[in-house]
């Protein structure tokens, strides 16, 4: 087991990894759930206007295969009330562990969960919506970024809405939106969450209940051929925004979406399956594949096969862990970085306040306001990595300050950011991490540029 991927989360849901199935309608029935939920992971079952029937059913398979810890995703705003009111009083019945909500906010619905006993998780496309969400009592957040495929419910990239949701909330915060193998979940647990959930890469598998036709059409896209569009609206709320891979329909190929005439393209069962509804092709689905809703996240260009879930999870949690390993032995040298920019910032402080001179005064006092602010980097770097900054000064500041003479002691500094410079080049061709890789390349330059400035001070002739 990876104890690095493990995470708070984990124990609330009940799962190994903190990989999520996402509750995508239709797709994630119990056998696909089922599958994820026993590679580790934690399994949604897709059941918006789902028959009451259906959930039950779907639940007592997962249970027949020895899957007691899963979860149940609802959507109060495409749902009829008479249904929804059914499938609230089903998952209480039937002791649902977890329940998603998704779109407008109940606050009465999340408390009803809550005195039943179930685990309510928010999916949410703002930091105002997950304010709104945890007050109401979720036990734990989605923050959805636009890149998710299917319905998308803010305008915010993840890269964004992460890091702003995670400082917002007290409770766990999960990632959604592109995310489609390890450097993904890498990248999303470094920004704060505590797990990801995966819809398209786990809608890509043996045990999807998908199309094949769907799965073909996700092996042949790339990242650049998902489209943000509002044109499947049947069965939801009006303006809703959906990701989807470019088609006939969103080409425009067949006319107005919104006029009043329905047409009938497909049947699920009996059930008409209409032009512009929100329907995706499933496998118990018959009709005009092409012109249905083909839901893709923006990482599908990653999506290379159909495999099955284990194979999936296991490639993701190989790669994740490989890059969070990584991540943490860099934990040691940034510390140690820290450590030495704090006595250089304290070095400078006081040197500062002994200089006579005011050039001199102003170059170290220049030079501490800089050590101080990569002090602050590097702290935000440690944090963002998992680790803990150290709070030591380093003892490189005891043996500058016994330096009485202060074009010595200034020397000794010089030679101190010539280390820092030295473990820099060092430690930059470790790091993945873009980010990082770019803020240590500016501290780099900017030791360099100090070291380069106090060397011509101490080379210049004394001012008069």
């Amino acid at each position: 087991m990876s104890t690095v991927l493990h995470r708070p989360i984990c124990e609330l849901l009940g799962c190994t990894y903190p990989l999520v199935l996402a509750g995508m309608g239709g797709v994630a029935r119990s056998g696909l759930a089922a599958a994820v939920t026993e590679a580790g992971g934690f399994g949604f079952l897709g059941m918006v206007r789902e028959p009451v029937s259906l959930i039950r059913s779907e639940v007592q398979i997962m249970r027949a295969r020895g899957v007691q810890r899963f979860g149940v995703n609802l959507i109060p705003a495409a749902t009829p009330p008479d249904l929804l009111e059914a499938q609230l009083q089903v998952c209480a019945e039937v002791s649902v562990p977890v329940v998603t909500l998704f779109w407008d906010l109940s606050a009465q619905i999340v408390t009803r969960l809550r005195e039943a006993g179930i685990v309510v998780v928010c999916q949410v496309g703002s930091v105002e919506e997950a304010v709104a969400a945890r007050q109401a009592g979720a036990h734990a957040i989605i923050a959805q970024g636009c890149e998710a495929g299917g319905h998308v419910r803010g305008a915010s990239p993840l890269r964004e809405i992460l890091p702003q949701v995670v400082a917002a909330v007290d409770c766990p915060v999960l990632a959604a939106g592109g995310i489609s193998d390890g450097r993904d979940v890498a990248d999303v647990l470094a920004l704060g969450a505590q797990g990801a959930v995966l819809g398209t890469a786990l809608m890509a598998t043996h045990e999807s209940f998908a199309h094949p036709y769907h799965k073909r059409r996700l092996l042949a896209a790339k990242d650049t051929d998902t489209v943000l569009t509002d044109m499947f609206h049947i069965n939801w709320p009006r303006g809703a925004k959906v990701r989807v891979l470019a088609n006939s329909v969103t080409q425009g190929e067949h006319g107005d979406p919104f006029r009043a005439e329905r047409v009938i393209i497909g049947d699920e069962n009996g059930r008409p399956i209409y032009l512009f509804s929100t329907d995706s092709p499933l496998c118990s689905m018959t009709g005009d594949f092409e012109a249905m809703a083909l839901y893709s996240g923006t990482g599908v260009g990653r999506i290379a096969a159909i495999v099955s879930v284990g194979e999936r999870l296991q490639s993701i949690i190989a790669e994740a862990t490989e890059i969070l390993t990584k991540q943490a032995e860099l934990l040691t040298p940034l510390n140690e970085l820290l450590e030495a920019e704090r006595a250089g910032s304290r070095v400078c402080l006081l040197t500062a306040e002994e200089a006579k001179d005011p050039e001199l005064a102003a170059l170290v006092k220049d030079i501490q306001r800089d050590e101080a602010h990569w002090c602050s980097v590097l702290t935000q770097a440690i944090v963002r990595l998992g680790g803990t900054p150290s709070s030591r000064i380093g003892s490189f500041n005891e043996r500058a300050m016994a330096i009485p003479d202060l074009p010595e002691r200034l020397a000794f500094v010089n030679r101190g950011q010539g280390w820092v410079v030295k473990r820099l080049r060092e430690l930059l061709p470790q790091v993945r991490d873009q980010e990082l890789r770019d803020q240590l390349s500016n501290m780099l330059d900017a030791h360099q540029t100090n070291i380069d400035r106090v060397n011509a001070s101490l080379q210049a002739p004394p001012s008069k």
